[in-house]
């Protein structure tokens, strides 16, 4: 029953959808027929003629007039069959990057066609993926009996192209037993996705009860690591006690979304947009907004210290983001949200790096030291997860503690290099967890939060 309920949802959501999108698309059209009327009307050739047109009827004109509609009609689904075929047959085009791609589904959006759009091209997908792991897995079984050179020779290439669970048992078994190395299997989009659903059977995970502020504190208090004085309760946008040098943050937010540094009464910055606000009624209103828009989940806000690496100059505290893994910082993030919106990675060795996301937006940030590496490292040997994020701001005398972040938003816009590289961290982390675990190792710390 819950099942036939749920599909019952779906196909109403879905024809709400398509509903929607007709609508949309009729109106498009209206728009355009009402202004090529008001063009022809406003042409010469429309006013010589006179307003009055008379046009043939009766029986000949009639019939002419059907056969041209069936025409049309034939006309117009061949239209629509060939439009669809051609976009599916883009996005197997060796000349199509991801923009024009994009356009193109786009596309489809504006002709109210997507959602059958999805279906086919997913069942096309799955046809398509189908049919080059077998072609790949007999490639690579052609070679099962080969010199040991030519056959690892090949299964590498191989490996390439096949996902973890792509890889047929026969390259596996050659892996375990020969010289075959799996580093393009590994990956940490595919990680973390596995992890997200573990937690959803599960019900939770070490590193997501971390995920809430104030719990997050106090784990940190048993640590002894410098995190902000925060406001005992919490508050609706319209009863928020406007208070200098503190911050104003959603009780469960992200990022920047939502957070306000208060300087001042008429000093005020809204971080994410990188605005000025000079009245506590400019900052009620813009609070309200980033509800109503779904920037901020509800209307509950707490206070915090207002944290600055230069408080003469007004300069907020540098991001500071360590890619923990059970012990080991991978990446380090930093951060500088004003004036403008920078972004720099660096690894624990201190090695400025790229890695394919926020490259639009690189600038020589600070770094870190190895002394701030360390406790990170420190911290996140107390946290029985293969892998957590620990953000911190820059202060003007240190690092304070901002929160945990178990899920990094957008970690599927790493490039190969670093995400089969951040895999492999991963699965390293595991399986030092694991044996930790296996040598009875307690999380006191962890456990009392």
């Amino acid at each position: 029953m819950a099942d036939e309920r749920k599909k019952e949802k779906r196909a109403l959501i879905r024809a709400l959808m398509e509903a929607e999108a007709e609508i949309n698309k009729t109106n498009r059209e209206k728009e355009a027929a009402d202004k090529r009327i008001k063009q022809i009307k406003s042409s010469r050739t429309y006013q010589a003629a006179g307003p009055a047109k008379k046009f043939r009827t009766g029986k000949d004109g009639g019939q002419e007039i059907t056969l041209l509609r069936e025409e049309l009609d034939k006309v117009k689904k061949e239209l629509e069959e060939t439009k669809e075929a051609l976009h599916l047959s883009k996005l197997d085009s060796r000349s199509m990057n991801s923009i024009k791609i994009r356009h193109s589904v786009r596309e489809m959006e504006n002709d109210a066609r997507l959602l059958d759009y999805i279906d086919e091209a997913v069942r096309q997908k799955i046809k398509h993926d189908e049919n080059y792991i077998d072609a790949l897995t007999y490639a690579a079984r052609l070679f099962m009996n080969d010199r040991d050179e030519y056959r690892e020779a090949v299964y590498s290439t191989l490996l390439s192209g096949l996902k973890i669970e792509d890889i047929p048992e026969f390259m596996m078994r050659e892996a375990m037993t020969g010289s075959l190395q799996l580093k393009q299997a590994a990956s940490f989009r595919a990680a973390l996705n596995m992890r997200i659903r573990q937690y959803q059977l599960t019900g939770t995970l070490p590193e997501y009860v971390l995920d809430d502020k104030q719990t997050a504190y106090a784990f940190m208090d048993k640590l002894a690591i410098r995190r902000p004085w925060t406001s005992d309760q919490t508050y609706k946008a319209d009863e928020l006690p406007l208070e200098p040098q503190t911050v104003v943050k959603p009780r469960d937010g992200a990022g920047a979304r939502g957070v306000y540094l208060i300087h001042d009464i008429n000093d005020i910055i809204d971080l994410k947009r990188a605005k000025a606000l000079d009245s506590k009624e400019a900052l009620i209103a813009s609070m309200k907004a980033d509800v109503e828009s779904g920037w901020v989940e509800e209307d509950d806000w707490m206070m915090e210290e207002l944290i600055m690496e230069d408080r003469e100059n007004k300069i907020p505290g540098s991001d500071i983001k360590f890619y923990c893994f059970y012990g080991e910082v991978g990446l380090v993030l930093e951060i500088k949200r004003y004036p403008e919106l920078k972004y720099c990675w660096w690894t624990a060795e201190g090695e400025r790096v790229h890695t394919g996301k926020y490259d639009n937006e690189p600038f020589k940030g600070a770094g870190v030291t190895r002394e701030e590496i360390e406790m990170a490292q420190k911290i996140s040997k107390e946290i029985p997860a293969p892998f957590i994020r620990i953000d911190f701001l820059r202060s003007e005398d240190g690092l304070v503690f901002g929160e945990f972040t178990p899920k990094p938003g957008n970690y599927d816009e790493f490039d190969a290099e670093t995400d089969q590289w951040m895999g492999d961290l991963f699965l390293e982390a595991e399986g030092r967890l694991f044996r930790d675990l296996m040598e009875q190792k307690t999380f006191d710390t962890f456990e009392m939060t």
